[in-house]
């Protein structure tokens, strides 16, 4: 028996149907009420709603698997699950071409001024001289992590005349026809664009601060689109003070959602850079990635409980 905690597209529901697996979808349960049923279920899928700790799977002794609807595994203590034999399933393929899009179209309009020209032009102003931008293709972009999430942003960079230099410390003999393997020396050197495509983990956490943004050569956009705690945002404000950095997008932040982010001591600072570029953690979010999670996922549960 499967408990559902988040909203998922039906085509999961579908199939667990058609195989005749038992289900309770229940997408408005949070944490409390999911803690007093656990134990009666083997399988429980989630997107983000609460974290699953070690007091939660204390709760839950039959848990046999635990599915995410999306890529990264930081709200699951994952060390924990494989210690207790739980298997942990995600759809990091669903969301990649969503990210990777919504990421460039985040560089794109920092690189041509798109937001301060539309603004400019609505408020009465005209002004073309202070809004030359600069070009994407001759420019070298380095990709940090290069799994899914990676390797789609490299893809969709193709056409664009970039150089794409990866780093991963976890992978080694990844060049391919998109992107090129480099050490962190040569991201330090070579880079103009910086994008993040690494879980948060430990390791990662508070990684992109003042010393790591220090050593960069030549950098001038920095993205990211990854986790919010794996950056500190007075560095980068920093960085863009010091012009060492010409511009930053951020699609997620190390707090999120209101009141909470307004609360942060950064936030006010951040608000006011018009080289800036933010949305609200939704770059892998599309109509499409919608379904395709919830597509690729209910293959690998069926495939896990056959």
């Amino acid at each position: 028996m499967i408990l559902i905690v988040d909203d998922i597209h039906s085509i999961f529901l579908e199939k667990l149907d058609q195989a005749g697996i038992s289900y309770n979808y229940q997408p408005s349960m949070d944490r409390t009420a999911a803690l007093e049923v656990i134990s009666e279920y083997d399988g429980l899928v989630i997107r983000s709603k609460f974290r699953v700790d070690e007091a939660f799977m204390d709760a839950a002794p039959g848990l046999r698997f635990i599915a995410r609807g999306g890529a990264g595994m930081d709200n699951i203590d994952e060390d924990l699950a494989l210690k207790r034999g739980i298997t942990l399933l995600n759809a990091p393929e669903g969301n990649r071409d969503a990210m990777a899009e919504h990421m460039l179209g985040m560089l794109l309009t920092l690189l041509n001024n798109l937001r301060k020209g539309d603004a400019q032009i609505r408020n009465g102003q005209w002004l073309r001289e202070e809004n030359r931008g600069y070009e994407l293709g001759g420019l070298t972009v380095a990709l940090i992590g290069y799994g899914h999430n990676g390797q789609a942003m490299a893809r969709k960079l193709s056409g664009f005349g970039v150089q794409v230099i990866a780093y991963d410390k976890y992978k080694t003999g990844f060049s391919d026809a998109y992107a090129t393997e480099v050490s962190m020396e040569e991201v330090v050197k070579r880079a103009d664009v910086l994008s993040l495509h690494i879980p948060l983990t430990q390791e990662t956490r508070h990684l992109v601060n003042d010393e790591y943004l220090f050593h960069f050569r030549k950098l001038k956009y920095f993205l990211n689109g990854a986790r919010g705690e794996i950056v500190q945002i007075p560095a980068v404000l920093k960085a863009l003070d010091e012009v060492r950095l010409r511009a930053a997008a951020f699609d997620v932040l190390p707090t999120e959602k209101f009141p909470a982010l307004s609360e942060q001591a950064w936030y006010a600072q951040l608000r006011k850079y018009e080289n800036v570029l933010l949305s609200p953690h939704v770059a892998g979010w599309t109509f499409e990635s919608y379904f395709k999670i919830a597509d690729i996922l209910g293959n690998k549960v069926l495939a896990f409980l056959s």
